[in-house]
């Protein structure tokens, strides 16, 4: 599976009310996105408007109306490239790693995610998108199964395994690591470091009884 075949399978719907054609409307739509991301982190969900993203992205809110609905559909656009940015760097981190070392896959998946949630503008706001919707990815489903399934797919192209086996694991896995990292943001703004290392433990360890070492 390409990477591009992942991510496109990662979320299947578009909040776009219309795809920006022209370079120039695709860039403002960007800048659309890193305002609402840089107004997260600031106002959060519940203080974010249309209006105050379309000022601080500098355009006029009719504008900012051609491409989104309302605020929602803004956020949940954001999400998605967060996801595909996410794919893209776990999918190039995977093809530097001998697959049938977990201890280093985990690592570098978490790290990943770790680094996003430490230096990308309202991820820690919104995550994957849990904080405005349980479905905000794909209405068919939950934002966690969307990242299962990316994941899971990933994983298939450097290891002998089929989607259905891995998926339960990754599954399971993803559900305690998103418990438990979430418990380490709150404990510390950028992450308690003793929860950070007893989460790979843990995970380390399942996907070792499950897989092998």
């Amino acid at each position: 599976m390409s990477e591009n075949n992942t991510a496109t399978q990662a979320a299947t719907t578009t909040p776009l009310r219309r795809q920006p054609v022209q370079q120039r409307s695709a860039k403002r739509v960007e800048r659309m996105l890193d305002a609402s991301a840089e107004l997260l982190d600031e106002v959060g969900y519940e203080g974010l408007t249309t209006t105050l993203i379309a000022k601080r992205a500098g355009v006029a809110v009719g504008s900012l109306y051609q491409f989104f609905p309302d605020k929602r559909a803004v956020v949940q656009a954001l999400t998605q490239r967060n996801l595909e940015r996410f794919i893209t760097a776990v999918n190039d981190r995977l093809g530097t790693l001998d697959p049938h070392h977990w201890w280093d896959i985990v690592d570098s998946l978490l790290d990943i995610y770790l680094a996003m949630h430490r230096d990308v503008p309202g991820f820690s706001t919104v995550h994957f998108g849990d904080v405005v919707d349980l479905r905000l990815l794909d209405d068919r489903r939950t934002n966690n199964r969307v990242v299962v399934d990316a994941l899971a797919g990933l994983v298939t192209t450097h290891l002998a395994l089929s989607q259905e086996e891995v998926a339960l694991p990754i599954s399971i896995a993803v559900e305690a690591a998103d418990g438990l990292l979430n418990y380490a943001f709150r404990l510390d703004p950028r992450g308690n470091q003793d929860v950070i290392d007893e989460t790979k433990t843990l995970i380390k360890g399942y996907l070792a009884s499950k897989f092998g070492d």
